[in-house]
């Protein structure tokens, strides 16, 4: 929302937009080339390439012609309580979206290990030790070392919950009208994001090139790089949005009272803080 906001006694209706067809096109693009790179087919990776070029450009772009509206006044109260509205169902979906994935590590963990340690699966696969990780019934996975918590694991925790903590600073110097507090905040809560990527994929290559840990290494393998991985995504969509919120707070579009799109990514961003504390437990300590 803007600074400059108007109350406009209508309900604003955008015209027809090209921007979901081109996040749509973009996530599938993006779907298709990650699950051939992975496979090890030749143009996967360019495939995926292309499907985050777009994905990201439509993102700045959607969010440019969002500003633009709001600045020119076209957004009223109701507006704004639809924003809200569809921020929160967004957060709830992404909620179910990482349940999904935590209730297949629980699967796997307290249900298909057991059961395939059992006395009649013990006559098909009897060298099944049924502990967590394991190379698989057959042992046909390669063997692989296990992701612990020291140390990127537990520092990139210190650096997000650092990040809440200077972006929930940066809000509250908002709310007290100290622009230039508000934006020093929050320039650190962008560096921290991009910090914590970092960390993240060196994580990764240590994984691979020490490890032997990769996607093929069994079911702990892929559950280990689907949710690490996703949550590296949202930190890197999480960290675009406040970079957007961070340009548009430097030019003065922000006021105490009227701030929301600071609010929806800050939202966000707690978000993904939270959902990394589960994963920190679950996947690098227990």
């Amino acid at each position: 929302m803007s600074a400059h906001h108007k109350t406009t006694p209508y309900y604003f209706v955008p015209s027809p937009s090209r921007f979901p067809v081109i996040g749509s096109l973009g996530m599938l693009f993006f779907g298709i080339g990650a699950a051939n790179w992975v496979n090890g087919t030749s143009w996967g990776m360019y495939v995926w390439a292309l499907g985050m070029i777009l994905f990201i450009a439509n993102l700045f772009s959607w969010f440019g012609t969002s500003i633009h509206e709001s600045e020119q006044g076209l957004y009223s109260k109701r507006i704004d309580v639809s924003y809200r509205w569809s921020m929160a169902w967004f957060i709830f979906s992404e909620i179910m979206f990482f349940a999904a994935f935590f209730g297949s590590l629980f699967y796997a963990r307290i249900y298909a290990t057991d059961w395939l340690s059992s006395l009649d699966s013990k006559l098909l696969w009897p060298e099944f030790n049924g502990q967590w990780p394991n190379f698989g019934p057959s042992n046909l996975v390669e063997k692989f070392s296990t992701m612990g918590p020291w140390p990127i694991p537990t520092i990139n925790t210190l650096l997000l919950l650092t990040s809440g903590m200077t972006l929930t600073w940066s809000h509250h110097a908002l709310l007290e009208n100290h622009r230039k507090q508000s934006i020093t905040a929050l320039s650190l809560t962008v560096a921290l994001g991009v910090i914590f990527l970092g960390f993240q994929g060196y994580e990764y290559m240590h994984a691979y090139s020490e490890l032997n840990l990769k996607l093929s290494s069994g079911i702990y393998g892929s559950i280990f790089y689907l949710l690490t991985g996703f949550h590296g995504f949202h930190v890197l969509i999480g960290t675009i949005m406040l970079s957007v919120v961070l340009a548009r707070m430097i030019k003065g579009h922000f006021t105490p009272t009227n701030h929301f799109a600071f609010e929806g990514a800050a939202w966000y961003w707690h978000f993904v803080d939270v959902v990394w504390l589960f994963l920190y437990i679950v996947v690098y300590w227990l």
